[in-house]
């Protein structure tokens, strides 16, 4: 894809940027112009997607539940690009579409610590320095269809991420007088090696078709979709949207 400089001098952090929707929305970010932070737990695919374009993205190694990790990747950012202007919570996590009286403990605290506590202090280390700098910000939260279409088997997953669909409006309407922009984008879910966990077949042809079958534009997601959808609401083409949980799901919440 042409590189139209749509984020040229912006900078961002990506979180769970090693693989799926976070690599694939840094690469898309970088070749827009933008300057990323490529932050994951992950060295490995943290690596691995700066490696792509290593002039625009620098990899940073964090726990999205460490307040201390958050502090880290702020001071990063500023001391190799001199700000941020955009923050991308995507670092999620689930467990197995299962009974919900089978999940664990362990696995609803996981759930909540990474897809809620991470995207609290993710916004607390980014919005003062937004505010410090009066020139505005942009964050955006990954949060997935199932925040308003729930279904059987992931209900501590999909609350995880109704609460986030909640808090991008409460923090759009908080914030918007300091020229903070907070969307999200709600997902389908794609074929990233998760089709298994979030729907509870296997991942067969048969399967995927089971489960497109109320998709009306009749297939599953893929990460680009979510990557230019970001890229548009990160962009200033965007500059009077905020407070929209947008659903990139070929219809399926229709």
């Amino acid at each position: 894809m042409a590189s139209r400089g749509r984020l040229e001098g912006k900078v961002a952090i990506v979180t769970g940027a090693g693989s799926g929707f976070g690599a694939a929305i840094s690469k898309i970010f970088a070749n827009e112009g933008c300057k990323v932070i490529v932050a994951d737990i992950n060295r490995e695919g943290g690596e691995k997607t700066v490696a792509e374009k290593s002039t625009h993205m620098a990899f940073h190694e964090m726990n999205v539940t460490k307040a201390a990790d958050w502090k880290a990747t702020m001071d990063a950012a500023v001391e190799k690009f001199g700000k941020v202007d955009i923050l991308i919570n995507n670092a999620g996590t689930s467990y197995r579409n299962k009974p919900t009286v089978e999940v664990t403990e362990e696995e609803f605290q996981r759930t909540f610590d990474v897809n809620v506590k991470g995207v609290y202090l993710g916004c607390n280390a980014f919005i003062p320095h937004a505010i410090d700098r009066k020139e505005g910000g942009v964050v955006i939260n990954i949060a997935s269809v199932g925040a308003t279409r729930p279904r059987p088997g992931l209900v501590w997953y999909n609350a995880s991420k109704g609460a986030i669909w909640n808090a991008t409006k409460g923090l759009a309407a908080e914030y918007g007088p300091n020229q903070i922009r907070v969307n999200s984008i709600c997902p389908l879910v794609t074929g990233t090696g998760l089709f298994s966990s979030f729907t509870g077949m296997e991942d067969t042809p048969e399967n995927r078709q089971k489960f497109i079958f109320n998709v009306p534009m009749g297939r599953i997601g893929e990460v680009e979709d979510v990557a230019s959808a970001c890229l548009f609401i990160a962009s200033d083409e965007a500059k009077f949207i905020t407070g929209v949980n947008l659903e990139v799901d070929g219809g399926r919440c229709i």
